[in-house]
């Protein structure tokens, strides 16, 4: 029989969320994948509205819709398939989050990504605040370096408030620090920010390349992609509120004017076609601000979309 009508169809309403439906590995040691999943459903780190601890789940379940599996997913606009059967992704479950103890939980957090970097599988990580982006940069001690590019809202590049270095307005500057990442570019920066002009005047000695909506839609995606300095791996981290809230109301800081669907994904397929990613991490889904489910749903498609430009890159050399 034809393989649409044997055996199950598995619907993606059907069955357990995991992240588009791919095996879970419970066993962290034993994981044997390209891509590795992992939720880190932290968000102590908040400083207005917190719920982004429901964004792992929340992307898990949205990601079901594109489950449907029949031989990965064509795209008629590249003429390409994505996610075929030859890619192995799979669901590690989520970082153990201990209630008020930040060390900890990111520490778990780290260990995460630690085994799926053993694994030489692709570290996806679903937060969560932005802070959980402090142990994911951190799993990569004694790796070779990297760029991170970084799309936001927000420049998150305090130093220190009030004793606090691992909240959600601290991860680009704690990334900064690291002698394993080699620069960085900010994208999508707008209005009022959690960071001060010293912040941004400290980003950029640092060698930062900071850019609003509004500057990167000028430049276009390729134009934004061709900054990043050439043939660099690059670390891709998103929080969900560089999209405008009008799309992606499901966040705790939400700010208007923000990106459009097309304007991240051109850039991030140009990104992947011009340089080897080394991991990636998607935050500050809160799905509870969202009863549609839409913002949850624009964070499952992006990650699924990214997965496949990556995978789709390294098979073409």
């Amino acid at each position: 029989m034809h393989g649409y009508t044997s055996g199950r169809l598995n619907l993606p309403f059907t069955g357990i969320c995991t992240f588009a439906k791919k095996p879970h590995v419970a066993d962290w040691s034993a994981i044997d994948a390209d891509a590795a999943i992992l939720g880190a459903p932290f968000d102590a780190g908040t400083q207005w509205r917190a719920g982004a601890r429901f964004g792992p789940r929340g992307v898990r379940e949205a990601s079901t819709l594109f489950s449907f599996g029949h031989a990965g997913a064509y795209d008629h606009e590249d003429d390409a398939t994505y996610l075929s059967d030859d890619v192995r992704i799979v669901d590690m479950g989520d970082a153990d989050i201990v209630h008020t103890d930040t060390l900890q939980s990111h520490a778990n957090i780290r260990a995460g990504v630690e085994a799926a970097l053993a694994a030489n599988a692709l570290p996806v990580v679903i937060g969560g605040d932005h802070s959980i982006n402090i142990p994911c940069i951190e799993a990569y001690e004694g790796q070779a370096p990297f760029h991170v590019l970084q799309i936001d809202a927000h420049l998150d590049f305090v130093d220190e408030r009030h004793g606090v270095t691992r909240g959600h307005g601290n991860p680009m500057r704690r990334a900064i620090e690291k002698p394993w990442v080699s620069g960085m570019t900010q994208v999508g920066i707008r209005n009022v920010s959690s960071t001060a002009r010293e912040g941004y005047e400290d980003a950029r000695d640092r060698g930062s390349d900071i850019l609003s909506v509004r500057q990167a839609r000028a430049l276009g995606p390729d134009g934004v992609a061709a900054r990043i300095p050439s043939g660099v791996p690059v670390y891709i981290t998103i929080d969900i509120d560089a999209f405008c809230p009008s799309i992606a109301p499901g966040t705790g800081t939400p700010s208007h004017g923000g990106f459009l669907y097309y304007d991240v994904l051109e850039m991030l397929q140009q990104v992947t076609r011009a340089h080897p990613i080394v991991g990636i991490d998607l935050v500050e889904v809160a799905p509870d601000y969202d009863p549609t489910g839409s913002t949850s749903i624009l964070a499952a498609q992006l990650l699924m979309n990214l997965l496949g430009f990556v995978f789709h890159a390294r098979a073409q050399g």
